[in-house]
């Protein structure tokens, strides 16, 4: 028996998958969930091992909600979504399955059967290398990180990226700055730089990226050397390799 958890924000698809799944034996409804946020949670509580998840949600959307699941507790992923074509491609690669709305019986019946064939092959950590593969291959698109999940002592923080005055990089892990709060987060520098929006976020060191509206001025210090200082006092070393692309990026010689 397969428990199987249902996030989507329109109560009539969860309907629709509720009474699909019905006619499957082998499946059971842990529950169903609304929103993003809620989902978390139910993750954490409920511990499926099947989830049908919508993308387009509000508050938290569908690849926000699989960046803060914990790996170990991953379930199979079955996406539901009306997504674009380019998106749908990289779930054929990375995802269990993808059910474009609408879908038939035909189609949830072969996505029950290679979620089944996923959940007997894969561990939950196999399974949360695949999903964090497809994020990776979903920001390479033209959307552009809007908010950051983030896990807090069994909070879930919603944080604008607008809201993010700097970010530094410690190996897989990323600390970012927001005012005086400080967000742990795992996450390589490459991969967030690619996700955030270029016209907001200006990489200026091997570990550092800054929000540009967060920034007061830039200095010049001893031996050519440069600084960047933040609106909250903070200094930050401007790398010589990315200095002439910000003096590009400003319209000003540095």
């Amino acid at each position: 028996m397969f428990r199987a958890l249902i996030v989507d924000d329109e109560p009539p698809a969860r309907e629709i998958i509720r009474k699909m799944l019905a006619e499957d034996a082998e499946i059971e409804i842990a529950g169903e969930c609304s929103n993003g946020a809620e989902a978390i949670e139910a993750i954490a509580e409920l511990k499926p091992d099947l989830m049908f998840l919508d993308i387009q949600m509000p508050e938290v959307d569908g690849f926000e909600l699989l960046e803060a699941c914990d790996g170990e507790k991953m379930p199979a992923v079955i996406f539901v979504t009306a997504f674009n074509r380019y998106a749908v491609k990289a779930f054929e690669v990375s995802a269990v399955d993808y059910l474009l709305k609408p879908f038939d019986h035909a189609r949830m019946a072969l996505a029950l059967e290679r979620a089944k064939t996923d959940l007997k092959e894969k561990s939950n950590a196999e399974r949360s290398d695949q999903v964090l593969d497809l994020l990776n291959r979903i920001s390479e698109g033209p959307d552009r990180l809007k908010r950051f999940v983030i896990k807090n002592n069994g909070r879930i923080l919603l944080v604008p990226a607008e809201d993010v005055d700097w970010i530094e990089s410690d190996g897989n892990y990323l600390l970012l700055h927001s005012g005086d709060d400080k967000h742990l987060i795992r996450e390589t520098l490459k991969s967030m730089e690619e996700r955030l929006d270029p016209e907001l976020f200006f990489r200026i060191h091997r570990s550092t990226i800054v929000n540009i509206d967060s920034v007061k001025e830039l200095q010049k210090h001893f031996n050519d050397e440069h600084v960047v200082l933040m609106k909250s006092g903070k200094e930050l070393i401007l790398s010589r390799r990315y200095r002439g692309k910000l003096s590009e990026k400003l319209g000003a010689s540095i």
